[in-house]
């Protein structure tokens, strides 16, 4: 295993790296494929952390099993993919807002010790998991989310790019980054890999020189959005 030496948070790069928004991976696994009707089962983040070279790195995991919200529609073949027992005895899943509630808590903690402004969801095929996630935060009255409502960093793009692979498993395998698949659809494990695989995909393009300095804006502490930016952005 590769040792890093984390930066401190006031010298933290990822900062500057992502114009003040702080990575986070995200996979969910769920009742079906509509995030307005189908069950959010179970979900897992992970936070990204930055060594003294700018290099990424995945850090720790956050997960929980989720009690389907009341009248949830589950789909047979959802669960058969996914191979969840949303009635097993030691699952220990919890409600909505307490799953959200474990999650935001520490991706919050690692933003502001990271000195960002936002938290961007990372995901294979990001916007399932953000459509998701933000039908939870609506059904749960959550007022402030620490994800950017809309923005986000997809791998299954990102690999395309690198790797000319858009399937999880083969653009892990190309990365060199180990899959297997006997664990797969497992919230916890694709967080991880995915996580794994944005890490490896960004540190290959810095090696290539392609993360450039920051600019003059943002070394002035330019924050990377806000409030009314946002409203701005939607309204567009």
């Amino acid at each position: 295993m590769t040792e890093h030496t984390l930066v401190p948070a006031q010298e933290s790069l990822l900062a500057s790296r992502f114009r003040g928004f702080y990575p986070v991976v995200v996979d969910v696994e769920t009742g079906g494929f509509n995030a307005k009707t189908d069950a959010l089962l179970e979900i897992a983040a992970v936070l990204i952390e930055v060594d003294e070279h700018g290099k990424l790195y995945r850090g720790e995991s956050i997960h929980a099993h989720v009690e389907p919200f009341k009248g949830a529609n589950i789909e047979a073949a959802a669960l058969a993919f996914t191979g969840i027992d949303v009635h097993h005895p030691f699952r220990f899943a919890v409600d909505e807002k307490n799953a959200l509630t474990q999650i935001f808590g520490p991706v919050r903690q690692a933003q502001k010790k990271h000195g960002c402004q936002r938290a961007v969801l990372v995901g294979h095929n990001a916007w399932f998991d953000l459509a998701f996630l933000n039908a939870a935060i609506e059904r749960t009255g959550i007022k402030r989310s620490p994800f950017h409502p809309f923005t986000s960093f997809d791998t299954a793009t990102l690999s395309g790019l690198a790797y000319g692979q858009t399937v999880l498993a083969r653009a892990c395998r190309a990365a060199d980054v180990p899959f297997d698949s006997k664990e797969a659809h497992s919230a916890v494990y694709d967080a991880e890999q995915t996580a794994e695989l944005f890490c490896q995909i960004v540190n290959h393009w810095q090696g290539l020189g392609g993360w450039p300095p920051a600019s003059s804006s943002e070394e002035n502490g330019e924050p990377a959005d806000s409030d009314e930016q946002t409203r701005e952005e939607n309204d567009e």
